[in-house]
């Protein structure tokens, strides 16, 4: 009897030493995991992420730096441009192609940017191609390029006398409004949207471009003591639409829906991707869907661009808003809206747009800490639901404030792939019939045909 009650015993001190041990591992790997996470991170970088850099061409922000320079000057500078991300393991370019109802590609609707050449409508060189040359040699390094397009800036000032002969202004004056000092397609006239989805259909059909790229561009940004005027346009077609604001915000739906299928029509593996104003709504205009902030404008309220409505429906495959606050920030603080956007993308990629152009200035303190990008990227990666980042511009993070490319160059020292998008049907290619199979003494030498269909 002593000796099973010993037994007894022991088995119970063994299994109270058990769970206290296991309790003293645990307790370990959890201090050792909270003490290595950077470390870990580091170690298991992403193996798919977007890494993007926004290639602004309106003004010569970043490329070509000057309208002054030659074909093969600008061929120089983009291979250099594209040599100095690549090594910093970015993947994708985002190109402005259409600043301002012009072109960067010999165009039918469309004249030649005067970014390009310095005069709109005039080409630099017989034959010259810049979004042909421009498409290839990032293809050649293996990165997207994404074709950023302005839809509906027309001009960047009202001086018509600079405006090209084959400018929409003067093919359809009754197409454009002025505002703010600019010209700007009026969306609420039906044939101004068939254009706009026809001026997509044009690059599709003549460029092998990953996506299509639009910026927080749409209804223009509201100027104080200045009304959007469109009130002839909204009593001619605004039947059915009370408030001018619900109106316009059609427009634009129809503009998108118009140009997602197209893209689908023509080139569904090519995507169609948004980079709205970082706030849709605050919460006090929507207590339900808006966001805890307090943004003097919104995409949904001034920009009548109802970005949810376009995820939800599946019209666009990506959405990159802008989130150019720092952490902490009261009125739009970077975590909260990233929070806010990562439980609103109705299973669409959803990428973070970054303001490098901010890092080293004095917009607030935050901006002048060496890690606030940092911050953000590794926010970024904690959530599942980001998939990548991009950055504006590429002038900004060359200058290399408080050593922002050197941050960044270290984030992404490992290369990454794009992030696959499930739900964009590709084509299946038929498989190759291999004809031949020969030896040779450094490998082997294939030779097959390949199938075609009919």
């Amino acid at each position: 009897m002593r000796k099973q009650i010993h037994i007894i015993v022991c088995l119970l001190f063994l299994a109270q030493s058990n769970s206290l041990v296991s309790q003293i591992t645990d307790s370990l790997m959890v201090d050792s995991l909270a003490s290595t996470t950077t470390k870990v991170e580091e170690v298991f970088p992403p193996v798919r992420e977007f890494r993007g850099i926004w290639i602004a061409s309106v003004n010569n922000i970043d490329f070509p730096s000057s309208a002054n320079l030659d074909a093969d000057a600008q061929r120089e500078e983009w291979i250099e441009l594209l040599d100095y991300f690549q090594e910093m393991g970015f993947n994708t370019i985002i190109a402005q192609v259409r600043p301002a109802a012009d072109a960067f590609y010999p165009s039918k609707l469309a004249p030649w940017s005067k970014f390009l050449s310095g005069r709109q409508g005039r080409s630099l060189e017989k034959g010259y191609d810049p979004l042909a040359f421009m498409l290839e040699e990032t293809h050649k390094r293996g990165m997207e390029f994404h074709a950023w397009l302005n839809p509906l800036r027309a001009s960047l000032d009202l001086n018509t006398k600079n405006l090209a002969k084959t400018h929409p202004f003067h093919t359809h004056p009754d197409w454009m409004v002025p505002y703010g000092g600019k010209y700007y397609f009026n969306p609420g006239i039906p044939e101004v949207r068939d254009y706009l989805t026809e001026v997509v259909g044009e690059i599709l059909m003549t460029y092998d471009v990953d996506a299509i790229h639009f910026d927080d561009y749409f209804y223009p940004y509201k100027k104080q003591g200045e009304e959007f005027p469109d009130s002839v346009s909204f009593a001619q077609h605004g039947f059915g639409y009370f408030y001018v604001k619900d109106w316009r915000r059609s427009n634009v739906d129809k503009m998108i829906q118009s140009i997602s299928t197209k893209i689908k029509a023509l080139a569904p593996h090519v995507k169609f991707g948004i980079s709205p104003f970082g706030v849709w709504r605050n919460q006090d205009m929507d207590p339900v869907n808006g966001s805890m902030t307090r943004a003097g404008i919104t995409s949904y309220d001034d920009l009548h661009a109802d970005i949810l409505k376009w995820l939800e429906n599946g019209w666009i495959d990506y959405v990159a808003p802008q989130l150019y606050w720092n952490i902490g920030f009261a009125p739009a603080d970077y975590q909260v809206l990233l929070d806010w956007w990562s439980g609103r993308t109705f299973g669409r990629h959803l990428y973070i747009g970054h303001a490098a152009y901010k890092v080293g200035t004095d917009k607030q303190p935050e901006w002048s800490e060496r890690d606030q990008i940092a911050k953000q990227i590794q926010l970024n990666r904690d959530s599942q639901l980001v998939s990548g980042s991009a950055f504006f511009n590429a002038k900004a993070v060359r200058k290399n404030p408080l050593g922002l490319a050197d941050t960044l160059a270290t984030y992404y020292e490992n290369p990454a792939l794009i992030p696959p998008m499930a739900y964009i049907e590709m084509p299946v290619p038929l498989a190759p019939i291999f004809t031949r199979v020969k030896r040779k003494k450094d490998g082997v030498k294939l030779k097959w045909e390949v199938l075609r269909k009919g």
